[in-house]
This record gives C-alpha cells, structure tokens and sequence, in this order.
C-alpha cells in the first residue's frame, strides 16, 4: 500500500468533518478547526486570523433561534497532494476541492443551491496529527447574482 494513502484519508476526513460542522451550525468546532490556519478570501483579499473574527463570520450562518443550518455543503473533486520530499518528511501537504452549498426549506420545497465553488488548502501534520493551516476560498457561482466574483463575505462561510 502506498505510504501515503493514510494522510491523504486523515485530510479528506477533515475536509468533509468542515462540511459536517457546517451543516450542524457548530460554529465554535469550525472555529477550533482554523485556529492554527488563516482563513482567506480570494474575492476580497480578507484574511482571518484570530477566533473572535472568524466566530464573527460563522456566527451570521447559523439561525438566531439556534438551530442548525438548513444546508448541506457537498464536497467533490477531492485533490491531496503529500510533500513527500525527504527534508519534508511527508508532513506538509496541499489539497484543493470543489463544493456546492444546498439550502432546504419545509419539507416539500424546492432546495436550491446557494453557491458553487473551491478551496485550496494548506495541512501539516504534528504529534496531534494534520491540522488545517491555510484555506484560500473561492466562489465561483452563486444563486444570488448568478455570475462570477460573489462577495458579501465570499457568501462568506456559507461556502
């Protein structure tokens, strides 16, 4: 078995926990996910850093009663990419991805998709294990102005 089918399994997991996180509207787990990662917007050139400005951004997604998200955020086309030089020992690695978020409504409804588009990522791998260090953000398509360049936050976290 290749040595790097492992790692490549850890960061899928944590691409896909992300959308887990989103959906559950669990805005403190996203946030620990990020908190030794920036958090970047290619529309807008925003980069995040601390908890407190990326609470602020998951927060708004999450609805004001305190239930979850009526999303689901798919994720595909799924790419990682393992620094196996030596001098990196196979603890540095990059991974790109497309998603689509979905919104629902009452049962019976039409779900329809908010917004189309893709991250690129950063990971190192510690004695904890691979954490995020670095996600660039882009959304290509949304439902709201159908056409390239969406901002309001990148439709901010809903991606």
């Amino acid at each position: 078995m290749d040595a790097s089918v492992r790692p490549r399994d850890e960061i899928s997991a944590l691409v896909h926990r992300y959308a887990e996180l989103l959906d559950a509207g669990d805005v403190e787990g996203v946030v620990a996910m990020f908190s030794r990662a920036t958090w970047r917007s290619a529309a807008t050139g925003t980069v995040l850093r601390t908890p407190e400005e990326l609470r602020a951004v998951y927060s708004s997604l999450v609805p004001a009663d305190g239930s979850p998200p009526r999303t689901r955020h798919l994720m595909h086309n799924l790419v990682v990419d393992i620094d196996d030089r030596a001098e990196a020992r196979a603890e540095d690695a990059t991974a790109r991805c497309s998603y689509t978020v979905l919104e629902g409504g009452d049962p019976g409804t039409p779900v329809r998709i908010l917004v189309v588009g893709r991250y690129e990522d950063r990971y190192h791998r510690d004695v904890d294990g691979w954490h995020l260090t670095d996600r660039l953000f882009h959304a290509d398509l949304s439902a709201e102005d159908g056409a390239n360049g969406v901002s309001d936050g990148e439709r901010s976290a809903a991606s």
